[in-house]
């Protein structure tokens, strides 16, 4: 008559039902006030309403446990009472029969009410993952219920082994969870839980991404590469991984193809160059590490290079592999190898390592260096000299006579004028330009000329104009 809503009441009077034991009764009054979801897969366990009549219903079962006269049991019924706790509903022994009926009416309340996350919670709360596992994939419930249903309760109570073993015996190929479990990989990695993930990955035997989260586990959060020396079980793991899914493929392209949709894959080609950065990286680590403890290592860096970068960083691994030896000869052959193996840019790795050791004050090395590249057998007529030329933006800080010698080291006179100009040698720069053939000889002259005028050395270019 007043106009109000009745289903404060229909609620009010189920609770009191169910609390008077009259199950029947209950569900005749709330199924007046309750509705179903709108949505089984939203993210949450249903209606408030809901929520209180399971929540009623489970403590009324954990109170009557409690209440119930065992202390006369004899060992055979206690144990028979422990081991049903962690077994299906169906299969509670028959002294519990009065816990059967009010779990029972629990799964009817979430199955008519409920949303699928509410009904897997329960499955779980209730250690009956095995029921929780089929209900998500009958009810083909996305992989948003997967994770906050079952795969974050399993990790967070220990139980992620079990939950694997379930996976198994459910689907041994694993098929039927392949988006569930792409997914906690995925949660994982957004959360950095990268040892759980790895642990994961191993059960799914997806060996691509295995190796993947490994090489996480071998650069992440190394200042040197002594840290990365004791680290170098992870290489190992990798090329394992490599290797058993190089394995796998040869097997199963013998045989009849079948399609692993959720395991990442990679061509046998890619995976072989894989192998061989493994390979290689081993090596740098060892010589860095060993250039570190005999305090040879002069490079302060903050950032730690590896090859698992992008080409910069690759290129910044051959530079540290040249600059941190005793010498320039000592690391040149390592890293003329991953310049090969990666075809980076070698003309840059040069010029960056001789502006380093003008830095360093090492001008006879910048000599060692222009020696390594030439025998190298690749490198092309004019790189030797364009390496000087690339490092002597830096030339106010070397001394002349090493300057001088940097410069007559150069193969090529129209370079040495080049350099001679760069650096205010202009007396230099025409004394080498009047050698030339006498048409290019004038032009070269004419240009110092100028040079000399617009900077003002009137000697120079008082020469210059006589020789004109």
């Amino acid at each position: 008559k007043s106009g109000l809503d009745p289903g404060g009441a229909w609620h009010a009077w189920g609770m009191a039902c169910l609390k008077a034991g009259n199950l029947t009764s209950a569900r005749e009054k709330f199924n007046r006030c309750l509705k179903p979801p709108m949505d089984l897969n939203q993210l949450n366990h249903g209606s408030r309403l809901v929520q209180d009549v399971v929540q009623y219903l489970e403590s009324t079962v954990k109170s009557v446990v409690i209440t119930d006269d065992d202390y006369f049991a004899t060992l055979r019924e206690l144990e028979a009472t422990l081991r049903t706790r962690s077994l299906s509903l169906e299969m509670m022994c028959e002294g519990k029969i009065q816990h059967n009926s009010y779990y029972q009416e629990c799964l009817f309340y979430l199955h008519s009410y409920g949303t699928n996350l509410s009904i897997i919670s329960f499955y779980m709360r209730h250690d009956c993952m095995r029921e929780a596992l089929l209900h998500l994939l009958n009810k083909e419930s996305p992989s948003e219920v997967f994770i906050e249903g079952i795969f974050i309760p399993s990790y967070e109570s220990g139980k992620l082994h079990m939950l694997e073993n379930l996976l198994e015996t459910i689907d041994p190929g694993l098929e039927s969870w392949g988006v569930y479990l792409i997914a906690a990989c995925k949660y994982l990695q957004r959360k950095n839980y990268y040892h759980i993930l790895y642990e994961l990955q191993q059960f799914m035997k997806d060996h691509v991404r295995a190796a993947m989260t490994c090489i996480r586990f071998f650069t992440h959060g190394a200042k040197s590469y002594t840290e990365l020396g004791g680290k170098q079980m992870w290489l190992l793991k990798i090329k394992d991984h490599l290797k058993v899914y190089l394995q796998e493929v040869s097997r199963s392209s013998g045989r009849k193809k079948i399609t692993f949709t959720f395991r990442k894959k990679m061509s046998a080609t890619d995976v072989s160059r894989h192998i061989n950065t493994v390979d290689l990286q081993m090596e740098v680590t060892k010589f860095l590490h060993q250039c570190e403890s005999s305090g040879a290592s002069q490079m302060t860096d903050s950032s730690l290079p590896t090859l698992f970068g992008n080409n910069n960083m690759k290129m910044d691994v051959a530079c540290k592999v040249i600059l941190e030896g005793k010498n320039v000869e000592e690391g040149f052959g390592i890293a003329f190898r991953v310049l090969q193996d990666f075809q980076l840019e070698a003309t840059e790795v040069y010029s960056k390592v001789a502006k380093q050791l003008v830095k360093q004050r090492k001008y006879s090395e910048i000599q060692q260096l222009l020696k390594c590249v030439n025998e190298s057998g690749v490198a092309a007529k004019n790189d030797g000299d364009n390496i000087i030329l690339n490092c002597l933006h830096e030339f106010k800080n070397i001394p002349a006579e090493d300057l001088d010698n940097l410069i007559q080291d150069m193969d090529s006179d129209e370079n040495k004028i080049q350099a001679y100009v760069l650096c205010n040698k202009l007396r230099s720069a025409y004394l080498v330009s009047v050698r030339q053939d006498k048409a290019r000889a004038v032009q070269l002259v004419q240009h110092v000329w100028q040079l000399a005028e617009s900077s003002g050395d009137h000697v120079v270019k008082a020469i210059c104009a006589q020789w004109l």
